[in-house]
């Protein structure tokens, strides 16, 4: 049976390899944690889930050097579309199918733009992805807790859920826990944490809380680890 592999490269960014490479969030450069150079990722499919440089983060350099199509809200593929970047642009709700891959943005509650040398471009709306290959995966982006993940669930039903936990500009460990009891995943990969001074999270309490309190597997990665699933 043929699985698709998750790996993470630090912070938000992680590798999916199924029927396609998708990369989500490729915060490379100047990302302490990162275990590649950009000359080592071969994406078909960068998916980003908002503006901010730690998220957005080499897109462009690596869309450009791979040929690479991008997938994100509308006004931040409009965006990369002026920097030459074949870039598909969605909206919540809206699914994008490349190859035998659909990716659907669903909603994230956090705030969005595009800094570039001092001029703030709008960026749209934040947003999490579903991905749907072999499996159904769902990274959350930067997001607080909000209710209506009870609905990715109910829409869904994602394996693996990818979900930030360092607290000050997303969930912390706590918000994170009552994430996973409306997500129902069978595997919780922790991410956005420990990057940055103001983010430092104890992922090993995460793992105790949710194991304890639901049937989900905490996965705790290095960055370079990879899970298949």
């Amino acid at each position: 049976m043929k699985l698709m592999r998750i790996i993470w490269h630090g912070h938000s960014a992680f590798e999916l390899q199924d029927s396609l490479t998708t990369l989500i969030d490729p915060f490379i450069l100047g990302n302490v944690m990162c275990d590649v150079e950009l000359d080592d990722l071969k994406p078909d499919v960068i998916a980003v889930t908002h503006g901010h440089s730690d998220h957005l983060g080499d897109t462009i350099t690596l869309a450009q050097q791979t040929g690479c199509k991008v997938v994100a809200v509308n006004e931040i593929a409009k965006y990369l579309q002026s920097k030459g970047v074949d870039a598909l642009g969605a909206n919540i709700g809206g699914s994008i199918e490349i190859g035998n891959v659909r990716y659907t943005l669903v909603p994230a509650t956090h705030s969005n733009g595009i800094d570039e040398a001092g001029f703030g471009w709008d960026a749209g709306s934040p947003a999490g992805w579903v991905i749907s290959d072999t499996v159904v995966a769902y990274h959350a982006g930067d997001t607080g807790l909000f209710s209506d993940m009870a609905l990715v669930h109910e829409m869904y039903k994602p394996k693996a859920v990818m979900l930030p936990i360092g607290g000050r500009f997303t969930m912390d460990i706590n918000q994170a826990l009552i994430a996973v009891k409306m997500l129902k995943p069978q595997l919780v990969l922790p991410m956005h944490y420990n990057t940055f001074d103001v983010i430092k999270a104890d992922v090993g309490k995460f793992q105790r809380m949710v194991e304890e309190q639901t049937d989900a597997e905490v996965v705790i990665m290095q960055p370079g680890d990879f899970i298949d699933i």
